[in-house]
Order: C-alpha cells, then structure tokens, then sequence
C-alpha cells in the first residue's frame, strides 16, 4: 500500500499530510488574484465585471463537480485503509467511468442552459455578452475539471498530498503565462481568459495521468477488476453526489446573502468583497484541515482504527482552535492594513469602506473555531462513509444565512450581515458535534456485528 495515515501520532500526520494541501490552496488564492489583476489590467473594469458576474454560477456548477471528485476519492481511502488492493483498482476504475458520465451530462445541460442561467442570475445586460463567452467556455471545459479534480483526489486518497500541489502550480504558472498570450498577445478578450483556465486545468489533469500510471503500480487492473460494477459505482454515488450536493447548498446560501447585501448599497456591497477575499485568504487552514480529515477518516475507518478516529478529531479540532486564536488576535491588530491589500487607496469613500470591511472579517474571524469545527467535522464525517449527515450539516448552514439574508438584514442592515456566516457554522456544528460521535459509534456498532 502506499503512503498510510493508519500509523504513527495522529497529530503529526494530519499536520505533515495538511502542509502541501495548504500551499496548494495559498497558490490558488495567489493565482485568483494575479488573474484578477491581468483581466482587471488588461481589459478593463467592464471585463473584469463581466467575469466576476458568473462568479456564484461558476461555484455552483464547478463547486459540484469538484465535491463528486472529492466523494469519489473516499471509499478508494477507505480501502487503503483496509489493505485491499483489488477494492482501491475497482473503486478507481469505477469512480473513472462515472466521472466520464456526468462529465458528459453536466457539460451538455450546463452548455445548453447557459444563456438561460445568466438571465436568472439577472446579469447585466452592458456586460453579459462578455459573461456569456467566458462562461460558456468554462463549462465547456468541464472535462478538464473533472480530469484534475478526481485523479488529484485519487493521489491523496493514496496517501499522497504533495503531489497535487505541484501539479495545481503548474496549472496556475500556465493560467497566469496563457492568460497574457491570449488577451495581450493574441486580442481575445475574456475568452481568452476562460480558454487560459480551461487548457491548464486539461493539461495539469493529463500530468496526474501520467504520474499515476508511472507511480502507483497499486493501479495496475486485470481485465475484471476494470469492469463497470453496479455495486461499486452505487458505493461511489451514495458519497459523490451527496458532496457535490453540499458544495452547490453552500453557493446558493452565499447567493442568498448576496442577495440581502446587494439591496444596501454600492459601499456595503465593495466591503464585502474586499473582506471577502481576505476571508478566503485566512480560511485556507481550514479548508486544508477539512481535505486532511476526509482522507485521515477514510483510511482509519476502513482500518477499523477506531480510537485514532477519535484521536484524529479531537488532534485536528485543536489544530483549529489554536489558529483561530492567532487569526483573531491578527484581525484584531491588523484588520485595516490587511483590507488595503484588496482596496484602491483612490477610493473617495476610502475611510468608510476601510472601517466596514474591518468591521466584517473582525466578526468573521471572532468565529473561526465554528467554521474549524465544520471543516474538521464535515469531513471526518464523510470519510467515515457517512455523506447524507454531512450534507444535512450543509442545509442548516443554508438554512441560517438564508434567515439572516431575509429576516435580519433588511432589520439591522449590515451588521446584520457580518453575523449571517458564523449563525451558519453554530447550527451546522450543533448537528455536527453529535453527529460525529455517534458515526464513529455506529461505524463500532457494525464491525462487532460483523
């Protein structure tokens, strides 16, 4: 077997196994931001609009296809786990031709739809021709999300996180390199744009290709074990579209919220986005934590290792709350500094928007460890196997800021709005704290029966 998180202290094998994946995902936010800045540069602030227009459509179609990857790459895990080289070859397989499948699915509706998804979005009518190319391109590579999403999944769950980030480098290197060729160079515009995400995301997806056939001799099928299994491809399903089910739950709360902010004003609307970005930014350590749980989980329940479960929440629980700590003290000193970073310094209302978006990420960051919670929780949790209760977690986050968005924030305005994501990670870590025990409980319950 390869790279095993069934051995060995909890705590350093989640923080060594979190390190790459965290890099990975600064260089992603690095990489946002650059191509902000060459679209925002280079085509001006109708482009730039027009991109950031598609910005929640983009998470809601691209943000399920990346949670059926991740889903897809758990009983793969739990196979690891339990030393069955013949179930990680089936599930591998199986997981490939059902990525193939609603590959095939999601870009023809997302493609044929397209027009019709930016008019309920309501875009703007001076900027969507422009919203329209860019996104209609990114759907119609699809494909190449797919490709990466689950073959990097497929690495992990093999006990591998360092390589993904080497290759998501190189996809954002090629991002960034097209992304001038193609609107400096060769005058495409926004499509050029889109046409620079889609072929580095193909290209860095072939790499991991190539790298798993040369690397993972674990890989190599007889003819039988790549036959299509309806047993197999139902296990992968029962965790894939549960995830990606939870990633779209998630975009259509923000939308909702988004929503509720838009109706205060330009002023509200610009401190948001800046804090936004810096939120992004600081959340990074969680979302690292979450992908580590999810293969950590995965690999000791199917070793039925069930006390390091536990050891392995409560090890990646602490990890949270001490970044929380340090992320909160930094917010209190720093918050205005660090806003500048997403804010022109030739705003007239420079001083408002400083004081507002200070305002947001200061709450936000106050709530750190209930968003570290839900990471390290949610995802523990559907490694375990179990994705309907992690989804749940989901709809109560949607559940809570879709009441703020309508019930609150037309109330008490802004302020109202800056609490509307941490009510979201209390209810979901009520439902989560419990839910945890009693998944590994009941994980206990089935082995002794067995």
């Amino acid at each position: 077997m390869e790279n095993s998180l069934i051995s060995g202290s909890p705590m350093k094998l989640i923080l060594r196994f979190a390190f790459p994946v965290l890099l990975g995902m600064l260089f992603q936010q690095f990489y946002n931001l650059v191509d902000t800045i060459i679209v925002g540069k280079l085509l001006g602030a109708n482009a730039l609009a027009a991109v950031g227009s598609t910005g929640a459509l983009n998470f809601l179609v691209l943000g399920f296809c990346m949670g059926i990857c991740s889903g897809f790459s758990i009983p793969v895990a739990q196979q690891v786990g339990a030393n069955d080289p013949s179930a990680v070859r089936r599930y591998v397989f199986n997981g490939s031709y059902l990525s193939v499948f609603f590959t095939l699915v999601i870009t023809a509706v997302t493609a044929f739809f397209c027009e019709d998804l930016l008019r309920i979005t309501q875009t703007p009518e001076d900027i969507f021709v422009d919203a329209y190319r860019y996104i209609f391109i990114i759907f119609l590579g699809i494909p190449g999300i797919f490709l990466y999403n689950y073959l990097s999944g497929i690495i992990r769950a093999l006990g591998d996180s360092k390589t993904p980030v080497y290759f998501l480098a190189l996809s954002a290197f090629l991002n960034i390199f097209l992304d001038i060729a193609l609107i400096l160079w060769f005058q495409a515009g926004v499509a050029g744009a889109a046409i620079a995400t889609v072929a580095s995301q193909v290209i860095s997806g072939l790499a991991c290709l190539i790298f798993m056939i040369k690397r993972f001799p674990i890989l190599r099928a007889t003819p039988q074990e790549r036959q299509l299994s309806l047993v197999h491809c139902t296990r992968l399903c029962m965790m894939g579209l549960p995830m990606g089910l939870q990633y779209s739950i998630t975009a259509i709360g923000s939308t909702i919220l988004q929503t509720a902010i838009n109706t205060l004003g330009s002023t509200y609307v610009a401190a948001v986005a800046a804090g936004s970005k810096l939120f992004q930014l600081l959340c990074c350590p969680f979302d690292a934590l979450g992908s580590t749980m999810s293969v950590y989980s995965g690999q000791n329940a199917g070793a039925c290792a069930f006390s390091r479960l536990r050891r392995g929440l409560w090890d990646s629980s602490l990890i949270g709350l001490v970044y929380s700590i340090v992320a909160f003290a930094a917010m209190l000193l720093f918050a205005p500094q660090c806003t500048m970073l997403f804010l022109d310094p030739e705003e007239e209302n420079l001083t408002q928007l400083v004081q507002l978006t200070s305002q947001y990420i200061r709450v936000l960051s106050a709530f750190f460890f209930p968003l570290a919670l839900v990471n390290c929780l949610r995802f523990s949790i559907q490694g375990m196997g179990f994705s309907v209760p992690a989804m749940s977690a989901g709809l109560l986050e949607l559940a809570g800021r879709a009441a703020v968005a309508l019930a609150f924030v037309p109330v008490f305005g802004y302020s109202a709005a800056c609490y509307a994501s941490p009510i979201a990670w209390i209810l979901a870590d009520l439902f989560l704290i419990p839910g945890s025990i009693l998944c590994v409980k009941t994980l206990e319950k089935r082995q002794k029966a067995a």
